[in-house]
């Protein structure tokens, strides 16, 4: 990529004031505890106009392997086999802590954004975006697990049996977000593990760490001891040595698959092991000859684009007819390069600077590489670069022995292919090593999009018609094949992921229902019952 000078998109040197974020904190066992050993500078990834120096947002603790197991064993005592006060506590109850604990993150919210913003650099709009979706995530999860709880409220008799089945805490859990959203995707574990009883470890990002630091005392306020405990520091230090344990039943993690399958071979008993795994992606988007090419090319940017491209969801490679590919190229290079790059507080930037340290040397090389091999940069400002802020890029002529085709770039940065025979498409779903998500453009002309759909189901989890690829609303199954995904996100799937059906069984006679028909009358069991959750 060339060197910019791209100076007057960074922040006035007096413009803003940046936050100072003491992360000397971690939560173990209801205790906030400050952190005395080895600590981690925290920079934002913007800079200030004329001035080459970081800015310092605050620090965070770089745990040992010492206290990420004091951790676990709280959590591990917290859970008690099954007996500890958390997993017993009636339902209603555990709901009651959560919305506890939901009242007190509301408070914090603009508190909350502004950090997201600083550290991750995601733009005004987005990072509202993502603690809002975050708190409305919470109250779904809420009420879907009332109507779960209400829907078991009842009795099977089948084959001479009385039956009462519900779903049980499965156990221990530890749970790793990642740094592109930080807040909403650690919750998306979090707090459906802790509806269903369950204890956790969480491990924060160590880039995005700093948006959690103003709940750790909403966490030690609104649940008992050790059913909630947040470490911060290396991945490597701390995470190996908790798998190794055996004492995690739960894996939730969002992150690479080699990151992820490095941790589970750490688990000595990887069959009794359950994971739900959030991973990479490499999404194509399918413009069809037939296609609306004023809505392909705007949703194609906005999925391109939208947080520079930093999301599993982002379109990451874009297959394109022959006989519409050079009028889609023309108005797609130049919707990019109409994309305003700034600071995240101006309403109208849409490309910010990256926080991954690293990322614009390996886009850089990517692009290296593709040019080297006869790609070319189709759009006038692509293939530049200051600093942390890399121009949104467009590559043409892209071939599959160049590494832009086959990798997830996660950046501003989309190669744009020719195709005139679909097959040739749909082979390369079917060698990918992902298959999370497509996006097909198409009126259906002559039964085109139709003619394409049930190949791509059987290759990817969701099948987008004339829209971005995307997560959500949180009701909807999120989920993968492949490297993509192990596991089912959403609101529904979630509740069930953390936990697992149980039931108590008698003979249906005339003694064995006396017997439960006390129990359930005299409200004795959080588990035998009959309750209706409003």
């Amino acid at each position: 990529m060339q060197k910019a000078s791209f100076d007057d998109n960074f922040l006035a040197d007096d413009a803003r004031a940046a936050p100072s974020v003491d992360g000397t904190k971690y939560l173990i066992n209801g205790e906030i505890r400050q952190w005395e050993g080895q600590m981690a500078d925290v920079y934002s990834p913007i800079f200030r106009k004329g001035n080459p120096e970081k800015i310092r947002l605050g620090q965070y603790a770089m745990l040992d392997k010492a206290t990420a197991l004091e951790a676990l064993d709280a959590a591990d005592a917290a859970y008690k086999n099954g007996r500890g006060k958390w997993c017993l506590m009636p339902d209603k109850e555990r709901i009651e802590c959560v919305e506890k604990y939901l009242t007190g993150l509301i408070a914090k919210r603009d508190e909350i954004v502004s950090l997201i913003e600083w550290e991750i650099c995601k733009n005004k709009a987005a990072a509202a975006k993502e603690v809002d979706r975050t708190i409305v995530y919470i109250k779904d999860t809420i009420l879907q697990m009332k109507k779960m709880v209400n829907s078991d409220s009842n009795f099977t008799r089948v084959e001479g049996i009385l039956a009462q089945v519900r779903r049980a805490p499965y156990g221990t859990v530890l749970c790793c977000g990642p740094f592109n959203y930080p807040f909403n995707e650690t919750y998306t574990v979090l707090i459906p593990a802790l509806l269903m009883g369950n204890c956790v470890v969480v491990k924060l990002p160590r880039t995005g760490v700093l948006c959690h630091y103003p709940t750790l005392e909403l966490f030690r306020d609104c649940f008992p001891p050790g059913v909630v405990n947040v470490i911060s520091g290396s991945g490597r230090t701390t995470m190996p040595p908790i798998m190794e344990t055996g004492k995690i039943d739960i894996f939730g993690f969002i992150g690479t698959s080699t990151a992820a399958a490095d941790l589970q071979k750490c688990h000595p008993a990887p069959h009794r092991l359950r994971v739900v795994l959030g991973l990479e992606a490499k999404n194509p988007a399918i413009v069809l000859d037939d296609a609306p090419l004023d809505v392909a090319v705007k949703e194609i940017t906005a999925g391109s684009f939208g947080f520079n491209g930093q999301r599993c969801t982002a379109i990451k490679i874009v297959w394109v007819a022959d006989a519409v590919y050079d009028k889609f190229v023309s108005m797609f290079t130049e919707s990019v390069d109409n994309l305003v790059m700034g600071t995240p507080w101006d309403d109208k930037v849409e490309i910010t600077p990256l926080p991954e340290a690293g990322k614009p040397d390996y886009l850089d090389k990517l692009v290296a590489d593709a040019v080297e091999k006869g790609a070319k940069v189709a759009n006038k400002r692509g293939g530049q670069m200051d600093r942390t802020l890399v121009a949104p890029t467009v590559l043409t002529g892209v071939t599959p022995e160049m590494r832009i085709y086959r990798e997830e770039q996660f950046g501003p940065l989309v190669p744009v292919i020719k195709f005139s025979d679909l097959e040739t498409v749909l082979d390369y779903f079917a060698t990918s090593q992902y298959g999370q998500q497509a996006s097909v453009f198409s009126t259906n002309k002559n039964g085109a999009f139709a003619s394409v759909l049930d190949s791509l189901v059987n290759q990817v989890c969701r099948v987008n018609l004339n829209t971005q690829c995307q997560r959500g609303p949180d009701v909807l199954p999120f989920t993968g094949r492949k490297d993509s995904a192990y596991g089912t996100l959403s609101v529904w799937d979630a509740l069930r992921t953390f936990s697992i059906r149980s039931m108590v069984a008698t003979k249906d006679d005339d003694d064995n229902r006396g017997v439960v028909q006390k129990i359930v009358e005299g409200n004795s069991s959080n588990f035998l019952r009959m309750e209706y959750l409003f």
